[in-house]
């Protein structure tokens, strides 16, 4: 780590080591941080596995994302905790600790990109690269108060990142303020290769605001109502038809294949051992058969192409996750429950590759709430815009 100082145990504990970047770019004047998953040269990478952090050995090349932001003239400070192997979402990480949430410190920062979402919501540094595998950005962002996006498919390098799930996997990243948000995204993300239209189609997603508590839903209102007040008044619509829980399963059935594929031969091999929950999900993964995936990757086929048709042209408004973090206290059993819940809203951008952003709006017992906004695919940089405007507006 490059800071001096850690008061959010968002950063694994490395002796510093200078990471050159550009006197002067797009992002100059800008400090930001890794997520352990991304290689970065005279570091190791741990995948916030004490047994990977042992195999892994000191990097001799950086990934593709984390120097093309060193090349805009950002600044390094540190690599972030990550949930173990990437495999969780609740931030508490059983070998390296809880990075501490901004945005209610009593509170679970989220994962599995936690120490990100705690390096940016404590002031540690002004940008963070987490992944969203199955929901790995936009929860924290939700936790934490911050602005976060899972981005298309494939739309930013993953290139010398650790996997967990190959198809699911994304690049995407958190900050404070709109501003900072748009300024990483121009660098990032690029020119979209689908633009917004300038007046969008707006749809209101009817069935996820249904899967709230009427306290939650009732805290989301005025953040509704300034989305609708710059994008214009939205259709009401169903966007899991196939209903909630056939989605779910296809996600959990691909994503747990893949990652069994990932780690399992070396789960195998050294039976590391794993912390609560995390474990859980590889014996799960372990078990998945493969009529389970042959169905579950019929249902994502049919939904991709049903849910690309309904957002063509148009900005779905959403909730990122079911409520505000659970509190630090909560039993396994109880983040687990919560987990699961969040899924039916995560999966959607998960099955379909779309992008999605999570935007800082609401609040509820004293803790963030997000707001969240997705369109078509190749559409990331004219979300980021649209969530600046709608934060920015009275």
């Amino acid at each position: 780590m490059l800071l001096d100082r850690d008061p959010a145990h968002a950063f694994m504990p490395y002796p510093a080591v200078p990471v050159p970047h550009a006197p002067a770019g797009p992002l100059s004047g800008l400090t930001f941080a890794a997520k352990d998953l991304f290689d970065v040269t005279g570091y190791p990478t741990s995948a916030g596995s004490p047994h990977m952090l042992a195999m892994s050995g000191i990097k001799t090349r950086t990934a593709l994302t984390v120097q093309k932001l060193l090349d805009a003239g950002a600044r390094l400070v540190g690599k972030t905790i990550t949930d173990e192997l990437a495999f969780s979402m609740s931030g508490k990480n059983a070998h390296f600790g809880t990075p501490v949430n901004g945005g209610a410190p009593d509170r679970i920062p989220g994962g599995s990109s936690s120490g990100s979402a705690a390096a940016v919501s404590n002031g540690l540094c002004d940008f963070a690269l987490g992944t969203d595998t199955g929901g790995s950005v936009r929860a924290p962002a939700n936790h934490c108060g911050l602005f976060g996006i899972r981005p298309t498919h494939a739309r930013v390098s993953l290139e010398l990142c650790h996997d967990l799930a190959p198809s699911f996997d994304t690049c995407g990243y958190f900050t404070r303020d709109g501003a900072t948000f748009e300024r990483v995204g121009a660098v990032l993300l690029g020119e979209d290769t689908t633009p917004l239209p300038q007046k969008p189609r707006v749809l209101l997603a009817r069935d996820a605001i249904g899967l709230l508590h009427a306290e939650v839903r009732d805290a989301l209102a005025p953040a509704r109502r300034r989305a609708v007040a710059v994008l214009g008044e939205p259709d009401e619509v169903d966007v899991a038809t196939e209903g909630f829980t056939a989605l779910y399963w296809a996600m959990r059935y691909i994503q747990s294949r893949e990652a069994w594929t990932v780690d399992g031969p070396m789960i195998e091999r050294y039976h590391p051992p794993l912390g609560p929950g995390v474990a859980d999900r590889f014996e799960f993964s372990r078990a998945v058969t493969d009529s389970q995936v042959a169905e579950a990757q019929v249902i994502r086929a049919a939904f991709r192409k049903r849910f690309s048709a309904l957002l063509d042209g148009a900005v779905l408004i959403l909730p990122t996750m079911p409520d505000i973090a659970p509190l630090l206290t909560e039993s396994d059993e109880s983040l687990n429950d919560y987990r699961n819940n969040a899924l039916n809203l995560l999966c959607l951008s998960v099955l379909s590759g779309l992008p999605q952003v999570s935007i800082p709006l609401a609040s509820r017992s004293g803790a963030p709430l997000g707001l969240s906004i997705m369109g078509p695919a190749g559409s990331d940089l004219g979300l980021v815009r649209l969530a600046r405007r709608i934060a920015e507006s009275a």
